[in-house]
C-alpha cells in the first residue's frame, strides 16, 4: 500500500489546529493568512507537482526521498543529534549475563537473525488498528498463505497492516559514510567478518563461513574470549572519535585517513555484519546505562555503523543506532528478536566450553597508521566530544501508582494521558505551551518512514491550566471530562499519523520540491511561527517490549528535553535527556506531580496544588 499524500486543504487545517495553543491571537491570524495565501498560490501548485511527481514513482513514497536526504545532508555530529539507544532486559537467568556468554549468545541470534532475513523467511510485522480483530492466531494462520502481494488486502478486511520491511536490509553489513555536502549509505552483503571493539582496539573474525553458514558458536566463543583477554593498553589516540565529528570535518579526516594507508582496514569496518562493542566495567544504574549506551567515553563505539551491540562487563547490553537508515520499527523488531532467541534458544551456556582454535589466527587486529594532521584530528574530536556530553543531563522517573490497564478500564489512551502529563509538567515548571513532538511510524505503507503527532492542542491546553492554575475551581467530574476530550483528540491524531495522514511530512515535502526546484521558499515557511512548532522544545517517543529496559535520546534542541517514555500494565517509566538551559530533575518532579494528580481526578479525589 502506498503512503497517502494529504489533501493539501487538510494539511492547512491540520497545521493550524496545531499551532493554536502556540499562538497568541494576533500570531494566530497571521499564520493563517500566510496559510491562506500558500493553499491558493505556491502551495497549490507544488501540491499538483508533488502529486504528479508521486504518479511517477510507485516504487517508492513521496517522503522518503526527501527523508533520506534531511538525515544526510545533516551536518551536525550523529551522536545526541541523531543515534539513540534501546537497552536489553538482563537475561532471565542470571549467570547467562556474564559477558562473554552474552556476548557469544546475542552474536550468534544476530547472525541467526541475518539467516532468517535473507532467505525471505522473516514473518512481516503487522500493524492493528484493531488489535482485538486481527492480533490473533486464526488471522496469522490465515495471512501466512496469502501471497505478498495480496495479503494486505486481507489484512485491510480487519485493519491490519504487515509492515513495510524495506530498511531491513540495512540492518546488517552497512555503515553511513562521511562525505562533504552529504553522507551515503554503504552496504555490502557479502561480507562475513564481526567487527569487534575494546578498549578502543578494532577486530574482525568471520562469523559466516564460505557457503553463507554461521560459525559454530564455541569458536565465536573462542575469538570473544581471545579478544577479551588481550591485555595491551588503550591506544593514544583512539580513532572511534572521528565518528563524533561534525560531517564535513569527518569527511575530509577519513578521506586522509583512505590515502594514508588505511583503506583495507575501513573496508573492513564499513563491511562488517555488524559492531560489536564489549566495554570493560559493569552498569552502575540506569542513569548511567543512559550516558552509557547513548555516547559512552567515544573511545569504543563507531556511530556511524548501522548500529552497534554494546555489552558491558556485567552482561548490560544495549543497540545504539544510526538513525538515516532506518526507524525504531526494524530496530526494535531485530532487538525482540535477538533477545527471545538468545534467551530461549541460547548457543552456549555459562559451562560451555570454547572451541580450541587459534583465535590469533582467526582474529584480526587492525592496526591504522596515523599522520600529525589525524593525531590532530583525533585529539579536536576528543576535545569537543568530551565537552559536548558534560553538558547533557539525564534522570528518569518510574511511576507506579499504574500504567496501562487501570487507564484502559477508565476508557483513557493510556499514551494521551502521558502526553498530557508531560504538557501539565512543563506549563508548572515553565508557565508556557511549547512546540511537542511524538513521533509515530508509517511503516504501514511502502517505503514509509515517520509522522509527527502534535501533542500539544487546545484541548491539552486547557486542560493543563485548569489542573495547575485553578484545581479548586472545577469538580473530578469536570476535570474526567476534560480529560477524556484530550485523549478522544490524541487518540484521532494518532491514527491520522498512522495512516499518512498528518501536516509535517506533507508541509516537509513542499519546501523540499521548492528547493529542488529552484523556487524561492514559500513564505509560509518564513513565518517566524513555522521555524517555532519545528523547534520542538519538547521531542518524545515511546518504545514498548518485554526485551526492552529502557531507551532514550538527546534533546533535538538546545533549550529541549529528549523524553523517552514507557507504558507498561502498571507502571510508567520516564527518562529523559536536556542540556544546561533545562532542570531535567525538577521536570521530572513536575511530571510526577501531574500523574499524581491525573490519578486523583480519576479516582474523584481533590487536587492538591
Amino acid at each position: 500500500m502506498r503512503l497517502p499524500i494529504p489533501k493539501l486543504e487538510d494539511t492547512i487545517k491540520r497545521y493550524l489546529r496545531a499551532q493554536k495553543p502556540l499562538l497568541d491571537d494576533g500570531q494566530f491570524r497571521k499564520t493563517e493568512q500566510f496559510c491562506k495565501s500558500f493553499e491558493n498560490g505556491i502551495g497549490k501548485q507544488l501540491h499538483e507537482q508533488l502529486v504528479a511527481q508521486d504518479k511517477q514513482n510507485k516504487h517508492t513514497s513521496y517522503i522518503s526521498g526527501p527523508w533520506f536526504d534531511m538525515y544526510l545532508c545533516a551536518r551536525d555530529s550523529i551522536v545526541l543529534n541523531f543515534n539513540p539507544f534501546m537497552a536489553f532486559n538482563p537475561d532471565p537467568k542470571s549467570e547467562y549475563n556474564d559477558q562473554l556468554t552474552r556476548a557469544t549468545n546475542m552474536t550468534v541470534s544476530a547472525i541467526r537473525f541475518l539467516k532468517t532475513l535473507r532467505a525471505g523467511l522473516l514473518e512481516p510485522e503487522v500493524f492493528h488498528l484493531n488489535p482485538a480483530k486481527s492480533d490473533t492466531d486464526t488471522f496469522k494462520r490465515l495471512i501466512r498463505f496469502v501471497p505478498s502481494s495480496l495479503s494486505w488486502y486481507g489484512a485491510y478486511l480487519v485493519n491490519a497492516y504487515p509492515l513495510d520491511m524495506s530498511q531491513y536490509f540495512r540492518l546488517f553489513n552497512s555503515t553511513r559514510l562521511p562525505k562533504p555536502i552529504q553522507d551515503e549509505l554503504f552496504t555490502n552483503e557479502k561480507a562475513r567478518h564481526l567487527l569487534v571493539l575494546r578498549k578502543g582496539h578494532f577486530y574482525v573474525f568471520d562469523v559466516l563461513d564460505q557457503d553463507g553458514n554461521i560459525v559454530g558458536a564455541s569458536e565465536i566463543q573462542a575469538h570473544l574470549k581471545y579478544i577479551l583477554s588481550d591485555s595491551s593498553p588503550a591506544p593514544e589516540f583512539p580513532l572511534a572519535y572521528l565518528t563524533t565529528e561534525n560531517r564535513d570535518v569527518w569527511a575530509e579526516l577519513r578521506r586522509k585517513l583512505a590515502s594514508g594507508g588505511n583503506e583495507e582496514a575501513l573496508r573492513k569496518v564499513d563491511s562488517a555484519v555488524f559492531c560489536l562493542c564489549l566495554d570493560d566495567f559493569p552498569i552502575k544504574d540506569l542513569i548511567h546505562l543512559s550516558h552509557n549506551m547513548l555516547h559512552g567515553d567515544g573511545t569504543n563505539r563507531w556511530f556511524d555503523k548501522s548500529f552497534n551491540l554494546i555489552i558491558a562487563k556485567d552482561g548490560t547490553a544495549a543497540i545504539n543506532f544510526e538513525h538515516a537508515w532506518g526507524d525504531g520499527v526494524a530496530v526494535l523488531r531485530f532487538l525482540n528478536e535477538v533477545f527471545k532467541d538468545s534467551t530461549q534458544a541460547p548457543a552456549v551456556t555459562p559451562q560451555s566450553q570454547p572451541a580450541r582454535t587459534d583465535s590469533s589466527v582467526a582474529v584480526q587486529k587492525l592496526n591504522f597508521k596515523l599522520n600529525d594532521a589525524l593525531k590532530t584530528g583525533i585529539s579536536t574530536a576528543k576535545e569537543k566530544f568530551d565537552a559536548t556530553v558534560k553538558t547533557l543531563t539525564v534522570d528518569l522517573i518510574q511511576f507506579q501508582r499504574g500504567g496501562k490497564e487501570f487507564l484502559k478500564k477508565q476508557k483513557l489512551s493510556p499514551d494521551s494521558v502521558a502526553q498530557l502529563a508531560f504538557q501539565m509538567a512543563f506549563l508548572r515548571q515553565y508557565g508556557q505551551t511549547v512546540a511537542t513532538y511524538e513521533s509515530c511510524s508509517t511503516a504501514a505503507f511502502k517505503h514509509g518512514r515517520t509522522e509527527t503527532i502534535r501533542p500539544a492542542s487546545i484541548f491539552t491546553k486547557r486542560c493543563s491550566q485548569a489542573f495547575v492554575r485553578e484545581p479548586s475551581k472545577y469538580s473530578a467530574g469536570e476535570l474526567q471530562q476534560m480529560m477524556t476530550k484530550c485523549s478522544t483528540y490524541h487518540g484521532q491524531l494518532t491514527k491520522e499519523a498512522a495512516m499518512g495522514q498528518g501536516f509535517d511530512r506533507h508541509l516537509f515535502a513542499l519546501r523540499y520540491l521548492a528547493a529542488a526546484k529552484g523556487i524561492a521558499l514559500p513564505e509560509l515557511y518564513l513565518d517566524p511561527a513555522y521555524g517555532q512548532i519545528n523547534h520542538n522544545i519538547l521531542s518524545t517517543s515511546t518504545l514498548n517490549s518485554p526485551a526492552v529496559n529502557i531507551g532514550g535520546f538527546a534533546p533535538v534542541v538546545p533549550d529541549g528535553f529528549g523524553i523517552g517514555y514507557a507504558i507498561h500494565d502498571n507502571w510508567i517509566g520516564c527518562n529523559v535527556s536536556s542540556y544546561p538551559g533545562r532542570n531535567v530533575r525538577e521536570f521530572l518532579q513536575c511530571v510526577e506531580k501531574a500523574l499524581e494528580d491525573i490519578f486523583d481526578a480519576i479516582e474523584g479525589k481533590c487536587i492538591k496544588t
